[in-house]
């Protein structure tokens, strides 16, 4: 099936709506219905496991348990907020609560732009193809705040106006137009792919390393040169892009997002023809004999016997103990790497207060990009060390030689200006303290925050339900 995304014109509406039977699931312009429940008579089983992502409701801070994030993210939205991703169910809540997107009062205030909806929700799709991408990603987070408000669901990953999905079968699609150009940049056209590449790539239109670019801030995946580590961290310097500038040393920073489809395809999973789905969206026969498939995304080892036990002969608790052991690897790199780092952030700021020029400190600063972004590429890859432990320890191996290196450099660049003592670091043993470090503002930006969230998201919802009463 070949998409053709439709810039908005009334003409094409009224094709669209033309050519979309009327049982089919639509809105009052013909579009596709994003509101979950609106598939659940047909798609009963898929629908109560989906919405069973609900019950991973448990906010996990993240900068809580490691602080040192704080400070590799100094003078970036991560260092105000980060806490670990909960089901599908709660996507839409977690990036309206989070500090991330600021307490916006009107379309046009808030530091984020409209590209941070884009994993999120169906009503994405939907937007797109009413307004055309530029309609959709022009201007800031708030702009179409009361427009993006169905949480991550059927319409993101199946073509839901299909004759098939309308009988009961799965019809996957991809949804984002930018997802189907990455994937022709690496020769694995959509409509080419086979069924187990398709399962995949539908997971990958969220779980994967992305930038914003242009004037309007689109979404892109950064594969022109391939989806490795190495490949894209050519890529970014090639077009000498970066997320943000540090600011303790000022370094020109990259800022991984979730690379999971990367790092999976790297692993030993990707390469024996593993899919997300065959670990986290199992097939369950029920006792009539009938089969489908469970929505509710999460951990493999909750469905042992239809995941794991399809494949390997170890018992629960044998793979449970590999597993762990292989987390506590990368958890241990991952601290070995983030103390390199933080130290090699603090001993450039007082670098460059000794006088150093850019000249001398630009070097340095490429070698904490390039190690900060490998580090970063490791952790963010949900399930790494189940998707591929040996790719997140080589990397992490890589982002520890990186950050040495600049340090090794930092060290003779502070001598030649007269330091010759270590450069202290502050008190960062808690989240608190090391955002007081960076002198951040928490009590203004709760405030804040707390302001949007009473005000502003109401206004959101009433207008939705507004909207919606016409599909």
């Amino acid at each position: 099936m070949k998409k053709h995304w439709i810039i908005s014109s009334v003409a094409s509406l009224a094709i669209l709506a033309a050519a979309s039977a009327p049982a089919f699931a639509t809105t009052e312009d013909g579009l596709a219905d994003p509101r979950n429940q609106t598939y659940e008579e047909k798609h009963p089983d898929q629908y109560k496991t989906w919405k069973q992502t609900s019950e991973s409701e448990q906010i996990e801070d993240a900068l809580k348990e490691d602080p040192n994030m704080v400070i590799l993210w100094a003078g970036y939205g991560f260092a105000k907020d980060y806490n670990k991703a909960r089901g599908h169910f709660f996507a839409l809540d977690d990036v309206r609560q989070t500090l991330r997107t600021g307490g916006p009062t009107d379309p046009k205030s808030g530091p984020m732009p409209m590209a941070c909806w884009s994993c999120k929700s169906p009503d994405v799709a939907r937007v797109i193809e009413e307004r055309g991408e530029d309609g959709y990603f022009e201007g800031k987070w708030a702009r179409l705040g009361s427009e993006i408000s169905n949480p991550i669901g059927c319409a993101d990953c199946h073509d839901t106006r299909s004759e098939k999905f309308q009988n009961g079968e799965p019809e996957l699609a991809l949804t984002r137009p930018y997802v189907e150009r990455a994937f022709e940049a690496i020769g694995k056209k959509f409509d080419e792919q086979s069924r187990l590449d398709k399962q995949a790539s539908v997971c990958a239109q969220c779980h994967v390393e992305y930038y914003f670019t242009g004037p309007n801030k689109t979404v892109k995946f950064p594969w022109d040169r391939g989806t490795q580590v190495g490949e894209m961290e050519e890529y970014y310097d090639g077009i000498e892009f970066k997320d943000w500038q540090h600011a303790v040393s000022k370094a020109p920073m990259l800022k991984a997002q979730h690379p999971g489809y990367e790092t999976w395809r790297e692993g030993i999973h990707g390469k024996n023809g593993v899919v997300c789905v065959d670990c986290h969206m199992p097939k369950v026969t029920k006792e009539d004999g009938t089969v489908y498939t469970d929505h509710k995304v999460g951990n493999p080892f909750d469905r042992f016997e239809d995941t794991c036990a399809n494949c390997h002969t170890q018992s629960k608790e044998q793979l449970q103990n590999i597993v762990s052991s292989r987390k506590a690897q990368v958890l241990n790199m991952k601290l070995t790497a983030e103390k390199q780092l933080v130290a090699a952030h603090f001993e450039a700021g007082a670098a460059w207060d000794a006088g150093a020029t850019e000249a001398e400190m630009k070097p340095i600063l490429m070698d904490i990009r390039h190690a900060q972004w490998r580090w970063d590429y490791a952790i963010a890859s949900h399930g790494v060390h189940m998707h591929a432990p040996e790719v997140a320890l080589e990397v992490l191996g890589t982002s520890v030689d990186k950050a040495a290196d600049a340090r090794t450099k930092l060290i003779r660049l502070l001598a030649k200006k007269g330091i010759t003592e270590p450069v202290e670091i502050p008190d960062i043993s808690t989240k608190e303290k090391a955002q007081a470090a960076l002198g951040m503002d928490m009590d203004k930006m709760n405030a804040e925050k707390q302001h949007f969230l009473d005000t502003v998201v109401p206004q959101w919802e009433a207008e939705q339900k507004e909207r919606e009463s016409k599909y």
